[in-house]
Parts: structure tokens; sequence; C-alpha cells
């Protein structure tokens, strides 16, 4: 199995934590390496909804980012990735504190890839589980600098 470019890898994370959407959801991409990625969130006011628990989508786009970004090591560098198919379980309500979405690829295809994701809450327990279809997009990729591998 190649190695991932730690450079690589430094420059992929300032792009997506300083991106639009992971700094409106003030969400990070905490690590990534071949089929697995974590997303960290810490929750704040701007998660919630009107009962006080982190809102159902705050969760689901935990769980879509952290499926996305487990398949990423695994598609052609000049490529991206879609979400085609989200599914995914509340199992808790969460107010407060830090949660974590282990994203873990379990099929990487040339076009069509497969992954799932569980959100953990700081305390320990999980909160949300998922899985999703991502298509890869030949030409979209993010850009890089550095090679992915080394």
């Amino acid at each position: 199995m190649p190695t991932p470019n730690p450079e690589f890898i430094a420059e992929l994370k300032r792009i997506v934590n300083t991106s639009p959407y992971p700094s409106h959801m003030s969400m990070r991409l905490a690590a990534i390496d071949i089929d697995k990625a974590d997303i960290e969130l810490d929750i704040g006011a701007c998660h919630m909804q009107p009962f006080g628990i982190v809102h159902g989508g705050v969760l689901a786009t935990l769980i879509d980012t952290a499926t996305f970004w487990a398949v990423f090591m695994r598609v052609p560098q000049d490529a991206g990735l879609v979400n085609i198919d989200l599914k995914l379980n509340y199992l808790k309500p969460v107010t407060e504190g830090r949660l974590i979405a282990k994203g873990r690829a379990i099929r990487s295809g040339k076009s069509v890839s497969y992954a799932e994701a569980g959100v953990v809450h700081s305390d320990g327990e999980l909160v949300a589980h998922g899985t999703s279809t991502l298509m890869t997009l030949p030409g979209k990729g993010v850009g890089m600098n550095a090679a992915k591998f080394l």
C-alpha cells in the first residue's frame, strides 16, 4: 500500500479547513489516511435546533464529510468525489461538547465507492451512524501542489 505524503496531507488539511463550508460549520479535517478520516466539530449555539439539541443536519454533514474524505485518498489526484447516496441513523441527542466523525472506506472503486462513518461524542458514546455511496469525478480534483503519495 502506498504511503501518504505528509506534505500533501498538510496542504489538504489547510485547504479543507479554510474552505467556506467547513469554516461555516466550524468543523475540521483532523486526520486523513488511506481508507479513513476524522472530522471534528466543537458544538456551538449555531449547531442547535429549537429544542436545545444538535440539529440532525449537523450530524448528517459530519457523516457525509467523513465518508467523503475516507474515500478520497484512493481516487486519482486529478479527480474529485460527489455523494450520490447518504443513509444515517440518529442514535442519541447531543447538547454540548465535541463530536468526532470517524469515516472508513468499505469499497473504493474506479467510479463508485462506499463508506461508513460513526459520530462519537466527546464522552465516548456513538450518537449517529451512516453510510454513503460516492461517485468519482475525473478532472474535478483539488489542484494540490504536493504529490499524494511518496
